[in-house]
């Protein structure tokens, strides 16, 4: 199976273990898989399989040998120590049908490092110099668990390149670049490059967007096109596969320009883009200045936009107004304006937006109203939820004071409480991008 996709696509393929209750349990990140797959997209090498498994002899062996046939190359990270729980090296013989023997030089050299830090070695650590039969030391500057790589042969298909690295990082890291990196090219890595694009959009659901492209998004396809969703903004990754970087970049560009052609204002950025960093670079090209006001999202859309490198001079400060007397006393919006509308309305987000583009002396004032009472059971018309109700969602409200005037939006407040504010601080936000595009 593995040779024929390598045949189909021309490309090596990888998996990757993470090994160790402290993953499997949650109670550790697993970022050293995230950093290999980095990696091998630099050598040209298209990750299939990420695999976790806990600190048990069986399963590591059944893994092992899942991976080895269906991989063309394999690193694991984690369960080389020297106690009783790691057990690399028991099931990667074991999953090869190798037996383990000592390295009397290896042995040595963990010995010698205890000795030149002033420690005596114990004896459990003698088995960190316990190797399969044929296979190679991965060797450990700064560290006493030394790597195993080994080929395994395959029934039909070139030998499965192996190798297991310590889950320390800096160590995993040091031996990827020391060792590994190199033996992989030497096997035949390294003779192309992968490389993402990630293309981000706001203001529509996922299906929605990717019903107003043209099928990009199908497997098979190349580029490749992937979709999903991310605290409600919406991700385009673009893969490509090259020879060099550049044929990469070359290869995405027609897709990049569909989705732009297709998507128009919808797309907000690229990469690492989000809508406050767009923002601040609108605000900076078009030398204006901004205030906000905010209410229900209780200080989001400043926190955002203040954490954005060259903010300074461009985004002023906001008031945060959780209550009908700092709406009067900060923002100076009429009691009676409250007393007929209420602050949940677009009148006092009006009357918002204009008192801290004054306040402030700003060019725009931005502001979202307080939000109104969660209703579970009510479900927005134009989202994708199947959930039946009779109950409409009530809004929330936006505005944005220039100098012409003030610009209102409303948009139903409805959906996953806990993302709600997310939600509304990106609309607040997505009304000033699109008003300063249009000013373009």
């Amino acid at each position: 199976m593995s040779e024929k996709i390598k045949e189909a696509n021309n490309i090596m393929h990888a998996e990757i273990i993470a090994i160790g209750d402290e993953i499997t349990s949650g109670q550790l990140l697993d970022t050293n898989t995230q950093w290999l797959s980095q990696r091998f997209g630099e050598l040209g090498i298209r990750v299939l399989y990420h695999t976790t498994v806990g600190d048990d002899l069986d399963a590591n062996v059944v893994v092992f040998r899942q991976a080895v046939a269906r991989a063309d190359v394999v690193v694991s990270t984690g369960g080389l120590g020297p106690t009783a729980d790691d057990l690399t090296r028991e099931a990667l013989a074991a999953a090869t049908g190798r037996k383990l023997v000592l390295d009397r030089k290896v042995l040595e050299d963990i010995c010698r490092m205890y000795r030149r830090r002033k420690r005596k070695m114990p004896k459990r650590n003698e088995q960190q110099a316990m190797f399969p039969v044929g296979s190679r030391v991965i060797p450990n500057p700064n560290g006493t668990a030394p790597g195993v790589a080994m080929d395994v042969p395959r029934k039909g298909a070139e030998p499965c390149r192996v190798f297991t690295l310590p889950g320390v990082p800096a160590e995993m890291k040091e031996m990827w670049y020391g060792t590994v990196a190199g033996a992989i090219r030497k096997a035949g890595g390294g003779q192309g490059v992968i490389r993402h694009r990630k293309i981000k959009c706001f203001g529509r659901g996922e299906s929605q967007v990717e019903a107003m492209l043209p099928d990009i998004v199908r497997r098979g396809r190349k580029p490749l096109v992937g979709i999903n969703a991310s605290k409600h903004t919406i991700i385009l990754r673009i893969t490509a596969e090259g020879a060099t970087e550049e044929q990469c970049h070359g290869a995405m560009e027609p897709t990049v320009a569909t989705i732009r052609k297709c998507l128009g204002n919808l797309v907000f950025g690229e990469d690492d883009d989000e809508l406050e960093t767009v923002v601040v670079r609108l605000l900076r090209q078009q030398n204006k200045t901004l205030a906000t006001a905010e209410g229900g999202t209780g200080g989001m859309v400043a926190d955002w936009l203040g954490g954005v490198d060259g903010a300074e001079g461009y985004y002023l400060g906001g008031v945060i107004a959780l209550g009908d007397e700092a709406l009067e006393r900060s923002l100076d919006v009429p009691a009676d304006l409250i007393a007929r509308h209420s602050a949940v309305s677009s009148q006092a987000a009006a009357a918002m937006a204009a008192g801290c583009r004054r306040r402030f002396g700003a060019d725009f004032g931005l502001a979202v109203s307080r939000f109104p009472e969660y209703d579970p059971s009510a479900t927005e018309s134009n989202t994708e939820s199947n959930t039946e109700s009779n109950t409409e969602p009530k809004p929330v409200f936006f505005a944005l004071a220039t100098a012409d005037g003030v610009k209102l939006k409303q948009v139903p407040f409805a959906g996953h409480p806990a993302m709600l504010k997310i939600y509304c601080a990106k609309h607040t936000l997505n009304l000033l991008r699109l008003t300063m595009l249009e000013q373009q």
